[in-house]
């Protein structure tokens, strides 16, 4: 199908503080072709994770097969389950760079961050910096994810105790790790001065 479950949908994309067990990344998709004022869709669905290969990867071979016209501006949005790790936000910048007709959106349920080196952090930055928007999803994602990639049947989408309250956080999160690094050391030199 070309629609997820819903319970997939609940159960991945719920936009926990701490996600322990949820190992999967899900990563839904709309991809557009730009023609000055307007555009035309082009392809939807949903990826996740395969053995070995991280979903980011899935749909940067898949969206390379494609043989992007480089004549023509693409948008591509994706809304993950999780953010991307160090190595995947790599591929993708390397992707951008080499596509510079082709526009990412990229809406997060949750930021990733791995214990043993968390490089995520940089990878963020860097995938922020090559053009990426990214953002953390709130109830008005969620609701369209619902209505676009999930097998909902005709069921309204509810969101769950905390979905606000989470967004907030995550979305705060994701500001101070995108703030320039020169922001950082004046707001730290700030709270010296205070005294904090």
């Amino acid at each position: 199908s070309i629609l997820m479950e819903r319970r997939l949908f609940l159960y991945n994309f719920r936009n926990l503080r701490k996600a322990k067990g949820r190992r999967e990344t899900y990563l839904c998709f709309v991809v557009k072709r730009r023609d000055s004022a307007t555009s035309c869709s082009l392809d939807f669905g949903y990826l996740r994770n395969q053995m070995g290969c991280h979903v980011e990867v899935l749909f940067l071979r898949y969206i390379a097969a494609w043989d992007l016209d480089p004549g023509h501006c693409y948008r591509i949005t994706w809304f993950t389950s999780w953010s991307p790790c160090y190595d995947c936000a790599q591929h993708i910048t390397s992707f951008l760079r080499s596509n510079p007709n082709l526009t990412l959106r990229i809406f997060m349920a949750r930021l990733y961050f791995c214990e043993d080196r968390n490089a995520e952090p940089e990878g963020l930055r860097r995938l922020h910096k090559a053009g990426a928007q990214i953002a953390i999803m709130t109830f008005k994602d969620f609701f369209y994810c619902w209505n676009t990639f999930v097998e909902n049947r005709e069921q309204t989408f509810k969101g769950w105790e905390g979905l606000h309250a989470n967004s907030v956080h995550l979305a705060r999160k994701l500001r101070r790790i995108l703030l320039p690094l020169y922001e950082v050391d004046d707001l730290r030199d700030a709270f010296k001065i205070l005294g904090l």
